[in-house]
């Protein structure tokens, strides 16, 4: 079976989509489950989502494994026979991966013997922009498998291969961005003095923040203000610029630490603006929620990680990246856990990350046992 698992993965990473345009991959995934029987396959979930659902007895509790469908718009430079054939879009945070050990489950599951169970596949659209996992909450076909439970994991580049990595409260931050819109007036750009150039404001704008910057993870005050992007006019240089536009990305371990940096952040942009009398528009946007961990679904996780016999570290505090399976997790009982996949493996999102395919078995093998111990503990 690992062998089939190995090579899907390899599929799956040789053709990757975009966020919201998963089509083949959701019907590779698809043809995949169909031979292990389940009794029922559900698709269009949320655009290009799919469930396979698997019932035992009558259904008494619902437990849903969901992993992610999509890839980033970043150009592969790895040169393996299976690397991406679509420029600029390759699997670079190993949804790939992913994909494959929670599809791996549905082997174990057409013969599996359990009891008053339905267990659920999940296989969710555009996580990367945080549209994935509302769409499949607001899709009505959703309602015919609303979990009691939801589970999901990550793997983890830095942390020794195989090692489970379980949090607190929460397993990854809330995330937000923003962009402010600048506008004064166009000049000559002999006589600057005659117009309104934002440079001096996207310039104090990015001190100002870089100042209320708390980037220790120690702190419950943590705040981390990271500029992505900033433009402002155009190549003619005989022309002093009206326009510039700076966009943020920002975390924090709480919505409530989010909510009152936005407050902070949207002070400062006004207090800049008005020094330079220039017009301005915050435009708040990509939002993912704090994926909290319920206690009883984190005990689960803990418990199933030293069954298995695998090496456990209780992480401190939440991870500083974002991850739209808080939007599940705040509405349903549910936890994340990482999954190592190697110390001298690149970082998420670097051009040469590949997903070590050594870890699929440890995924599947984690997923059951958090199956087997949330049924027995219900």
């Amino acid at each position: 079976m690992i062998q089939q698992l190995v090579a899907l993965r390899r599929e799956l990473h040789r053709f990757p989509e975009l966020s919201g345009l998963e089509f083949e991959t959701a019907q590779r995934i698809v043809n995949f489950l169909l031979p292990f029987e389940p009794d029922q396959v559900i698709t269009d979930l949320g655009c290009t989502g799919v469930a396979a659902v698997y019932d035992f007895g009558v259904p008494e509790t619902t437990i849903m494994i969901r992993c992610e469908l999509d890839a980033l718009p970043i150009q592969e430079v790895n040169s393996f026979e299976y690397r991406s054939v679509t420029d600029s879009v390759s699997h670079k945070c190993g949804h790939d991966g992913h994909m494959v050990i929670v599809a791996g489950l549905a082997d174990w599951l057409q013969n599996a013997s359990l009891e008053d169970a339905r267990i659920v596949l999940l296989f969710q659209p555009a996580e990367e922009t945080g549209e994935g996992a509302p769409g499949i909450l607001a899709d009505e076909s959703f309602e015919q498998i609303i979990p009691d439970y939801i589970f999901a994991l990550h793997n983890l580049p830095g942390f020794p291969m195989h090692q489970i990595v379980s949090t607190g409260s929460e397993f990854t931050a809330t995330v937000q961005s923003v962009s402010i819109s600048l506008h004064g007036k166009e000049s000559h750009a002999a006589e600057p003095e005659n117009g309104l150039n934002p440079a001096l404001a996207i310039a104090e704008l990015i001190n100002r923040y870089n100042d209320i910057v708390v980037n220790d993870i120690n702190s419950e005050d943590f705040a981390l203000i990271t500029p992505v992007y900033s433009s402002m006019g155009t190549k003619d240089y005989g022309v002093s610029p009206a326009d510039g536009e700076l966009h943020l990305t920002i975390r924090t371990w709480t919505p409530e630490e989010m909510n009152a940096l936005m407050k902070k952040i949207e002070s400062i942009a006004q207090d800049v603006a008005l020094k330079h009398s220039l017009q301005h528009k915050l435009l708040w946007f990509d939002y993912f929620s704090a994926t909290k961990n319920d206690s009883f679904c984190n005990a689960i996780i803990k418990t199933a990680a030293e069954k298995s016999g695998f090496d456990l570290n209780q992480r401190k505090h939440p991870f500083k990246f974002g991850e739209d399976f808080g939007v599940f997790t705040q509405r349903y009982p549910g936890a994340m856990f990482g999954l190592g996949s190697g110390e001298e493996t690149p970082a998420l999102h670097n051009p040469d990350y590949d997903f070590p395919d050594e870890i699929i078995e440890t995924g599947i093998a984690m997923f059951k046992e958090i199956i087997l111990k949330t049924l027995a503990n219900r």
